[in-house]
């Protein structure tokens, strides 16, 4: 990997660790699906790469907790593998959202951002419950570490790399 490799996310694949085949790569990331997680990882075939992986914004169980965190941004992680080098390459795209009476209306951002993008948010709201008394009503934490960390270790116990791309052909 080269000397910007911190800034793109890119990680070399571990030594000493024995690549597994595209398919049981693609069969890991998929894996990372879970109902307590806060984002999905599915097929990318109509944005034209392997697997994409973002945040769980318009299903029923998550939007309500994104529209009180007031999430403006959110991102998908595009992933395509490179099996001759043996790395993920992947890119962020970022999307703006918008509430309209607690529910989502995703639209794309009109920076029509692409590359590698952090975000981290929290809050803690108290306030008085409907029993009187006084505490913590809810609290979110929102990392793009939460989506990205899974996957770069998936692909890491998988033998393959990560490549961070920003500019040029995913």
């Amino acid at each position: 990997m080269g000397i910007l490799s911190w800034i793109t996310g890119s990680r070399a694949a571990p030594a000493g660790v024995r690549r597994e085949s595209v398919a049981a790569l693609r069969k890991r990331l998929l894996a990372l699906n879970r109902d307590t997680a806060p984002f999905v990882v599915r097929d990318g075939k109509p944005e034209g790469v392997d697997l994409v992986a973002e945040w769980k914004i318009v299903d029923a169980r998550w939007f309500e907790i994104f529209a009180k965190a007031g999430v403006q941004r959110v991102f998908k992680v595009l992933m395509k593998f490179d099996e001759a080098r043996g790395v993920v390459r992947s890119a962020d795209q970022e999307w703006s959202v918008e509430w309209r009476a607690g529910v989502p209306d995703l639209s794309l951002a009109a920076s029509g951002f692409r590359g590698q993008s952090w975000e981290m948010s929290y809050e803690s709201v108290h306030a008085f419950r409907e029993d009187g008394s006084w505490g913590e009503v809810y609290s979110y934490r929102f990392n793009t570490s939460e989506i990205k960390g899974p996957l770069h270790k998936a692909a890491a116990e998988g033998g393959w790399g990560w490549k961070g791309v920003s500019f040029g052909r995913l």
